[in-house]
């Protein structure tokens, strides 16, 4: 049978002419000049090129990771992890108790999530309005934007049936009366191969690499790749460029070469790490020491159970059922609330995320195919016992996030770790392990429930993951207490934006990327409109 040819579509435009330098082929400084400077090419980054490019702007994208494309695809996790991921998949926080995924590549997280697309919750917005003051951002203020980035990356209803990993979730939480829906999916001709996590070989994931970054370079916006963007430079309270550390080919070490970007607007949307650390590099005003702190994670916590049929969990759409009921049913200042979801069980990802070592670790692995996994993730941020964490520098300048979770947080480990095992028996598990360091093998409910209601919840023995930055630039009207204005503009620094994830006053309680899309697009329209060339 002939194989068959995917075309790609980066590489053809390249090929036509697309502006793209990879940083690691300088061999000597060098300076331009533009009018927008976006640092970041994932959500926030390549919805702001495509709006500023779309009304004739000159913009350059800056990208710390490597071009690549679905021909670099080929669904094996030693390849994408150190290639897409930040330090190799292995970021961890300060106390490493919690290791965070994130994306490191032209689209950064969009080329690697899972798909799963969730508008912000009303409950989510109504907190911000109330408690953080931010007007203009409600649920009919969004809507447009949602209505629109959704046709702009075919994000729809998921009509394919669910592989079993998911299914598992919902027969489970069906015989227990938990209600779960279905994940909307940012997909176009999907083949359901279940490796979006490893860049989308069929090009069928809308990612910002597929979909706003092309329509960017298309109007002649410029991309440089391998490029480490250091510090924003200011003088007299202006932001007026950026200086970036060319890295070399592996895309790690700095190779001593400089490129300046000189520019009348800079965009900060190098995430909710990233975004912080630069300003942090950059000295910019900060009189309340607001930069990097409130930084949000989903803590996810992991149930690992032995089906008595075949799951494959690394075959089919990664994500397509969820159930919010441990949300909706909580006030925000009551128990911590958590999301329940199935994640994609690929090896590698499994191996490092199971507990256990040598035998028993080695028979949990060798049950892969039978192998179901139930997540949790944490909603954090809506309670004085929840503040996140603060992003800071080490001695080199790498960013670092302190993340402390408090008992009233591990209360929550504790029981969505049981509501998980819980899902999993009455789905026909004939084992249950979660991801605890001192957990076992536990052949009935009971027997679980008896034995997570003794463990230790505490780092570095329940394990805990997270694939969701929020917050450390948080937005509002008041400089005392936020680090942007409404307009994502810094207080205490003109021309400079900040349009990613770090805007967030909280954490979501649900996936960020559809938020970031919608967010971002009405705050770069209003960016537009501002810097737009006038028409003669």
């Amino acid at each position: 049978m002939k194989p068959i040819e995917i075309h790609d579509p980066v590489r053809a435009g390249v090929a036509s002419g697309w502006r793209v330098l990879d940083a690691s082929t300088l061999t000597r400084d060098e300076t331009l000049a533009a009018d927008v400077v976006i640092i970041g090419s994932g959500a926030g980054g390549g919805v702001t090129a495509e709006a500023l490019a779309a009304v004739g702007l000159d913009v350059v994208l800056i990208e710390e990771g490597p071009l690549r494309t679905s021909s670099d695809f080929h669904m094996r996790e030693a390849e994408a992890y150190p290639e897409l991921y930040q330090e190799s998949g292995a970021r961890q926080t300060a106390d490493k108790a919690i290791t965070i995924l994130q994306g490191r590549c032209v689209g950064g997280g969009t080329t690697v999530n899972w798909t799963s697309s969730f508008r912000t919750p009303d409950a989510t917005l109504e907190q911000w309005q109330r408690v953080h003051g931010v007007t203009g951002l409600a649920k009919a203020d969004l809507a447009p934007w949602f209505e629109r980035m959704e046709a702009r990356l075919g994000i729809a209803p998921w009509k394919v049936p669910p592989n079993e990993n998911n299914d598992v979730l919902r027969r489970g939480a069906a015989a227990l009366g938990i209600p779960t829906g279905a994940i909307r999916r940012n997909v176009k001709g999907c083949w359901n191969l279940g490796y979006c996590g490893m860049g989308c070989p069929i090009n069928a994931k809308q990612s910002m690499l597929v979909s706003t970054i092309p329509a960017a370079l298309a109007n002649k916006a410029r991309l440089i790749t391998r490029a480490r963007a250091w510090q924003v430079l200011h003088t007299q309270g202006r932001a007026d460029g950026v200086v970036c550390q060319a890295l070399d080919a592996r895309g790690i070490l700095a190779t001593g070469k400089r490129l300046r970007v000189r520019t009348r607007h800079v965009v900060l949307a190098a995430g909710a790490i990233g975004s912080p650390a630069i300003l942090l590099r950059s000295d910019v005003p900060d009189p309340h020491r607001l930069i990097g702190t409130r930084t949000f994670l989903h803590p996810t916590v992991v149930s690992a159970a032995e089906m008595p049929e075949r799951v494959d969990g690394f075959a089919g759409a990664p994500q397509s059922i969820y159930s919010d009921h441990f949300l909706d049913t909580l006030p925000l200042a009551g128990p911590i609330g958590f999301k329940l979801g199935a994640p994609p069980i690929h090896p590698l990802l499994a191996a490092i995320t199971l507990p256990g070592f040598g035998a028993e670790h080695a028979a949990w692995m060798r049950q892969l195919p039978y192998m179901q996994v139930v997540i949790a993730l944490l909603r954090d941020g809506f309670h004085p016992e929840s503040g996140g964490g603060t992003v800071r520098l080490r001695d080199d300048g790498s960013p670092l996030l302190d993340y402390s979770l408090s008992d009233y947080v591990w209360n929550g480990v504790r029981r969505a770790l049981t509501v998980a095992a819980e899902i999993q028996f009455a789905a026909g598990a004939k084992a249950v392990l979660p991801a605890h360091e001192e957990a076992g093998r536990y052949t009935s409910f009971a027997q679980a429930r008896q034995a997570l209601a003794a463990l230790p919840m505490q780092a570095l023995h329940a394990r805990v993951v997270s694939a969701h930055v929020m917050g450390g630039c948080r937005l509002g009207p008041d400089p005392r207490h936020s680090v942007v204005d409404l307009r994502g503009r810094m207080h205490h620094l003109e021309n400079l934006s900040v349009f990613d994830g770090s805007l967030f006053p909280t954490s979501l309680g649900v996936n960020p990327q559809l938020s970031i899309y919608a967010l971002v697009a009405k705050l770069a329209a209003g960016l537009a409109r501002e810097l737009q060339p006038a028409r003669s």
